[in-house]
């Protein structure tokens, strides 16, 4: 056994006892990260080339600082995105919500699809489906200028890869409930885009939540008022805005939300189809629903959002 993997095994032990849910496997990532190395070679380094720095971050780990804070690098889908203090870890739970989405869009007889990408944080979203899709263009919404920057970031590191200008970051408040203020650059959208999605802040005020979240996570992307459910409503009302007849929407709620988000959707509202979807777990975690194009009390895209805002 090398020096690496005798520490590797101490700091697994200080990591479980500090409440950590997979001590062995975020210390062995951590020490791939600060030596470089995959985490399948991390055997193959010499003694003599041990970094003390490992400690350090064992320590911000044990500290229950994130992970993906620590490498600042989180995986979703096929993407490799940079994050850090400021914004939404983006979760694997979503990746399922993301791949229905991308299944949805490449089906639509429709040659350049338009999607809108409510809250998108890191813009893991967005650039998931505009690598995906390559005939659709994808607006990504973020009212937090932290997160905003990182999803800038990550947008830019794939610019010249494969999104060639398709993905576009907009500085907005989906929640807001006044076009003219929260989402002024979408104006023009109304009435025109295919697909709407987001993961927004579900979290019921009040809740408890794991450190790596209450304490790191940006609180704008997880409170949303006493049931947790107000984004979500935010985003109903701004997908009837903005989905062409027969556009879908794609929402996520937290496990027990399920059914309290279906009836958000409802048939009274224009929707059709609403439907739950589970995750890879088997918990209820994302609805989505397709605009029946008879919108009640939308007179035009800007009046009806303000009437129902």
């Amino acid at each position: 056994m090398t020096l690496l993997l005798d520490e590797v095994a101490l700091a697994t032990a200080r990591l479980a006892e500090a409440g950590v849910d997979s001590p062995r496997a975020d210390a062995e990532i951590i020490a791939a990260h600060v030596h470089n190395v995959k985490r399948g070679e991390l055997h193959t380094v010499k003694d003599s080339d041990f970094d003390a720095r490992f400690w350090v971050d064992i320590g911000r780990r044990e500290n229950r600082e994130p992970l993906q804070h620590i490498t600042g690098r989180a995986y979703f889908r096929y993407l490799e995105l940079d994050v850090g203090a400021g914004v939404f870890v983006p979760r694997p739970e979503t990746e399922v919500m993301t791949g229905w989405a991308i299944d949805r869009l490449r089906e639509m007889d429709v040659a350049e699809p338009v999607a809108v990408d409510l809250g998108t944080g890191s813009g893991a979203i967005a650039l998931s489906i505009a690598q995906e899709v390559p005939r659709a263009s994808v607006h990504a919404v973020e009212g937090d200028p932290l997160a905003r920057a990182w999803a800038e970031r990550n947008i830019t590191r794939y610019v010249d890869s494969y999104t060639a200008g398709r993905v576009l970051l907009h500085a907005g408040d989906f929640v807001s409930g006044d076009p003219a203020t929260g989402l002024k650059e979408l104006v023009g959208l109304a009435g025109r885009v295919d697909l709407v999605l987001s993961n927004p802040p579900y979290i019921p005020l009040g809740s408890i939540v794991p450190p790596e979240v209450g304490e790191y996570d940006p609180p704008a992307a997880l409170w949303s008022g006493a049931d947790g459910l107000a984004a979500v409503r935010a985003v109903e009302c701004v997908a009837r805005w903005l989905l062409r007849p027969g556009g879908l929407v794609a929402v996520e709620h937290g496990a027990p939300q399920g059914t309290a988000v279906f009836w958000v959707f409802s048939e009274e509202a224009g929707w059709r189809d609403t439907t739950n979807h589970k995750d890879l777990a088997g918990r209820d975690r994302f609805v989505t629903a397709s605009n029946g194009g008879d919108l009640p009390g939308f007179s035009s895209p800007v009046a009806g959002w303000m009437k129902s805002g």
